[in-house]
């Protein structure tokens, strides 16, 4: 990693304290974004740059309880200064800002370049498997939320997520594991754009699936 993505690195780290979104995510992403890179025609710089600064705005949209923060926005908003202090072209700046924007799965906004389409699909892997498990209790743990729930996924839709199965959570509380995989990471694979991305997911998901089974039947005496 050269001198002005260390630079980026540096100043994310700064800005991220909540432990789903700290900097080992940052680099779990920013790693799988080199793999899935590799013999494709994309600008290297605008990747690395926008897999970096992705959550830069992450904490400031879990610290607004009034649910109007969008950290993908903020976050290429708060993007723009640093990559003009490193010199980074005007050209480079707005499309690493459209990568940001793009990057989160609850959003109208969808990844149109190459360098967006792995930014997004690196990020949805980090939500699935053994890591995703892991994070998602971190997650539920910061925000008071549920290990388990038996619930209507339609009544939740309607009364949670603003109607729309893809629509931000409105109280976090009342959110789990189990319900993030029922409205969003089951249908996972067919949103990521990468053929590896995909084949990745695939098997993350199995892992993942088997363990909200498992955690089922023991929270039901049944093992």
């Amino acid at each position: 990693m050269d001198q002005k993505f260390k630079k980026i690195k540096e100043i994310v780290e700064k800005e991220l304290s909540c432990s789903a979104h700290q900097m080992d995510h940052v680099m779990r992403v920013y790693n799988l974004c080199l793999g899935f890179s590799e013999n494709e025609d994309i600008d290297l710089d605008v990747l690395k740059a926008a897999a970096l600064l992705h959550d830069i705005a992450r904490i400031k949209e879990d610290n607004d309880s009034s649910g109007n923060t969008d950290h993908a926005i903020l976050g290429a908003e708060m993007a723009s200064p640093i990559l003009q202090e490193l010199g980074f072209s005007n050209e480079k700046i707005k499309h690493i800002q459209d990568c940001i924007v793009s990057h989160r799965y609850r959003t109208k906004n969808k990844p149109k370049t190459k360098e967006a389409q792995i930014l997004f699909d690196a990020d949805k892997l980090d939500t699935v498997g053994a890591i995703g498990v892991a994070r998602g209790f971190v997650w539920a743990g910061r925000n008071n939320a549920k290990i388990y729930t038996n619930i209507d996924i339609n009544k939740y839709i309607k009364d949670n997520l603003g109607g729309q199965i893809n629509g931000r959570i409105q109280d976090k509380t009342k959110h789990s594991q189990q319900i993030e995989f029922e409205t969003k990471l089951k249908f996972l694979e067919d949103k990521l754009h990468t053929k590896r991305a995909k084949e990745i997911c695939r098997e993350r998901i199995e892992f993942y699936k088997s363990f909200l089974d498992r955690l089922e039947k023991e929270i039901n005496g049944e093992l």
